[in-house]
């Protein structure tokens, strides 16, 4: 029956249906914690009218807040980005972190830590800063060395990320050597989390994730077009070139923002457009912005139950995704293989 229902309708149905369930995750974040906050009470502060408390109004504006909204943003952007790269590269084991954004980001913000480098903005701390520093440069590196010519063979641009990655990687653990007392901060970034949110970090990550989303979304009918295959793609006009490059740096861009705010989320770019794309279908019309809401729906979630599963000590998001993710991986590894 779906699939009598037009592109807009099947759209309105799971858009409306993704947007309760980020309601609803969303709403449990605000809500529960050490401190419970009523539902009349975040209602009243949500609508600006009806009695709240000055201990409510703290902790929603101050404290989870923020940090749902973070959650929101870094769910939707590895989700989109995770469409994007499964997109160009027409393989659902692709996933945001393939270029090499997350071992850049690693290799920043260790260094941040470890050289307690200083920040170069008043309003934002060094870590996520040169930790997005380091994910540009990393994608750049990458994109240098996956070139021929002037195309982005997918075979070689996976292989220059490993390459890049791997190095990156060895850095990391090289400076966590040399950590000493500030080895528990390196980690504790490697695992993800967003127990350090602030208004700062959603402001770092909005622009992106709304511009990338956007620019995302528009490149959705090339994304169906090049399913195809490159030559179908290329016989029928388009420039998949140009296409490759368009993905790769939006979905790279985003990857960077998120990774910068939140550490390192794994898996989560992986399994949130697959199982979406096997509710809704493989259009990116509708796969992109479902995957988008679905993520962030999925990290707030995610991030709930990891700082109240074993309160007052707080399980970092990154591990608990994943917990959830590795097992999916694995799945979807075995019915590839009874397929072949």
């Amino acid at each position: 029956m779906m699939r009598k229902l037009s592109i807009g309708q099947r759209l309105i149905i799971f858009g409306t249906l993704a947007l309760i369930a980020l309601i609803v995750s969303s709403s449990l974040g605000l809500m529960i914690g050490s401190v419970e906050v009523p539902l009349a009470e975040l209602w009243n502060l949500i609508q600006g009218s009806g009695p709240v408390s000055d201990t409510t109004r703290t902790i929603v504006m101050g404290l989870r807040g923020p940090r749902v909204l973070l959650g929101m943003l870094v769910g939707a952007s590895l989700s989109l980005a995770g469409c994007g790269f499964q997109g160009i590269m027409r393989n659902p084991l692709a996933d945001p972190y393939i270029v090499g954004t997350s071992a850049g980001a690693s290799l920043g913000a260790t260094l941040a830590i470890v050289l307690r480098l200083p920040s170069p903005a008043e309003w934002i701390s060094p870590v996520p800063a040169f930790a997005f520093l380091g994910a540009l440069g990393a994608m750049l590196i990458v994109y240098q060395l996956s070139k021929v010519g002037s195309s982005v063979p997918m075979e070689t641009f996976l292989l220059a990320g490993v390459v890049v990655g791997s190095f990156a990687g060895a850095m990391v653990s090289f400076l966590m050597t040399l950590a000493e007392r500030d080895l528990h901060s390196v980690v504790t970034w490697l695992m993800g989390s967003l127990s350090q949110a602030d208004i700062h970090m959603v402001y770092l990550v909005l622009p992106y994730m709304a511009i990338g989303g956007i620019a995302m979304i528009i490149l959705a009918p090339a994304l169906n077009i090049i399913s195809m295959g490159e030559e179908s793609a290329s016989s029928l006009g388009l420039n998949v070139e140009r296409l490759k490059i368009s993905v790769i740096a939006i979905a790279s861009l985003i990857t960077a923002a998120a990774v910068a705010a939140s550490g390192l989320i794994g898996f989560l770019g992986l399994f949130i457009p697959h199982i979406v794309r096997m509710i809704v279908g493989p259009d990116h019309r509708l796969l992109l912005p479902i995957s988008a809401l679905g993520g962030a729906a999925f990290l707030v979630l995610a991030d709930l139950l990891a700082r109240t599963m074993f309160a007052p000590r707080e399980l970092p998001v990154g591990v608990l995704t994943a917990l959830i993710g590795a097992p999916f991986f694995f799945w979807l590894l075995h019915g590839r293989r009874k397929l072949s």
